[in-house]
């Protein structure tokens, strides 16, 4: 395990994870660093440098737990930003992908068969958007009012924290499905295609949570303790 820094080369940090392309795109990176550091890549682009090492530490190692000093040091507001960008490429980009390939896997299948399975997708779009639709209206201004220092009533971190669901663990009935109880009929690369988005997806999904639940929460906690202290 090598744990990321903002002095080292960006292209470093993308040959240890090149998983973490998706993250830079979303956060308006791309490549052609040159020798550029994390750091200076992250000034271009106006995200904290520590923060931005915080992300890519959740999105690299299962089970990371940030330190006091790194939850310190990173900016609250761009982690905010990705989780952000993340909600519209969950949208916009990772849905209506598995939903086109779904689409053409189940073709053959007869129209009930399609039903159930559709429907259990759409269903579960819905269940995220809503999900995302509350942290957009509700936390996440929260997080801009607190950082800048504002009374925000008595909403706080741990309301969100408390009502924070794991929204990526219904994709697993989903799996489910498709690896047990697929029609014959249906095409094996199209359902290892499906599979692979699955997969993919809910890896996603789990450390969006993760840098939630991990590293934005405490961050406003402490920014909720200063404001006290005040």
């Amino acid at each position: 395990m090598k744990f990321f820094s903002p002095e080292m080369k960006m292209s470093d940090l993308v040959e240890i994870n090149y998983r973490l392309l998706t993250v830079l795109s979303r956060l308006g990176m791309h490549a052609g660093f040159g020798e550029k550091t994390v750091a200076q890549v992250c000034k271009e682009s106006g995200i904290d440098a520590e923060a931005f090492i915080l992300i890519c530490n959740i999105y690299s190692y299962q089970g990371y737990m940030p330190t006091e000093e790194a939850l310190k040091a990173g900016d609250p507001l761009s982690v905010l930003r990705y989780l952000q960008t993340s909600h519209s490429f969950y949208i916009d980009d990772g849905f209506s992908t598995l939903e086109r390939l779904m689409d053409k896997l189940v073709a053959p299948c007869a129209e009930s068969q399609q039903r159930v399975i559709l429907d259990f997708l759409e269903g579960y779009r819905r269940e995220v958007e809503k999900h995302f639709e509350y942290e957009e209206t509700v936390f996440f201004p929260y997080v801009e009012s607190v950082a800048a220092g504002s009374d925000a009533g008595d909403y706080s971190a741990s309301t969100f924290e408390e009502n924070h669901s794991n929204i990526e663990e219904k994709l697993s009935d989903l799996k489910n499905i498709v690896m047990k109880y697929l029609p014959a009929e249906c095409n094996p690369k199209l359902a290892n295609d499906v599979l692979f988005a699955l997969f993919s997806l809910s890896e996603d999904l789990e450390r969006h949570t993760n840098l939630e639940n991990h590293v934005l929460v405490p961050m406003v906690n402490r920014l909720e303790v200063k404001k006290e202290d005040r």
